[in-house]
């Protein structure tokens, strides 16, 4: 069966042309203009992934990402965006999309996106078969996982910064697991990139800043020391100072 793809897009030649291309790649498209068409079309048929266009009449894109996310729903959501600054970005984010693409774009970059999210929440992905190898794991139980004061339960898919629980995406928090993982060892964008997204989107990408910066803002605590640090050049490292 194709996986399925619910398109929310109120450009109606943006539209148009992201379904034909979605189609012709292979996905079932449902394609609506508008927020309060995604919401019913998620309700009616919960598809394998939605592709929500940020700015819309009425409901918009974060809305509707909100909405689902408050229903529990953990449909994979990458949104559309005309919207170049962080701050933009940040309040996909927040409202619980797990990855954004700017436009202009081109589609194949929409396909590998795409392509990530199911490959990260398909049974396979999630069973672990035919995944690669961490680059060096922590010691870790069938549940829990921890280092630098931080503590994540895999299954349940949650994390403590000491007592407090961050309220994480999935994206931040495959990311965290990732950093938790190696512990001390830098990790350059490259690799990164591969292991969260399954694609290097190159050196112009502001993608892995944003989800950095973003985390850094739920993990760090008045008075304790940061956990996330940037090596300029190379990539990030997770340790406590």
């Amino acid at each position: 069966m194709p996986q399925t793809v619910l398109l929310a897009e109120d450009d109606r030649a943006i539209r148009h042309a992201l379904e034909r291309a979605l189609t012709l790649e292979g996905y079932a498209v449902t394609a609506v203009a508008d927020g309060v068409e995604a919401l019913a079309q998620a309700h009616k048929n919960p598809p394998d992934v939605l592709v929500l266009d940020v700015m819309m009449p009425g409901i918009d894109g974060l809305q509707v990402c909100r909405v689902l996310r408050a229903e529990g729903d953990r449909t994979p959501i990458l949104m559309l965006t005309a919207l170049v600054e962080t701050a933009d970005r940040i309040a996909g984010l927040d409202a619980g999309a797990d990855d954004y693409v700017v436009k202009p774009f081109d589609v194949e970059e929409v396909f590998a996106r795409l392509r990530a999210l199911l490959r990260r929440t398909s049974p396979v992905a999630a069973n672990g078969a035919g995944a690669e190898s961490p680059v060096r794991e922590a010691p870790v139980s069938d549940r829990q996982m921890g280092a630098a004061g931080l503590r994540m339960d895999l299954q349940a898919r949650r994390a403590w910064r000491g007592r407090r629980e961050l309220e994480l995406t999935r994206t931040e928090f495959e990311l965290l697991e990732l950093l938790v993982r190696n512990a001390g060892i830098v990790l350059d964008h490259a690799t990164i990139y591969d292991r969260i997204w399954g694609y290097d989107f190159g050196p112009g990408s502001k993608n892995l800043a944003v989800y950095v910066g973003y985390l850094r803002r739920k993990l760090d605590e008045p008075g304790a020391p940061q956990l996330i640090h940037t090596v300029r050049g190379v990539g990030y490292v997770l340790r406590e100072d």
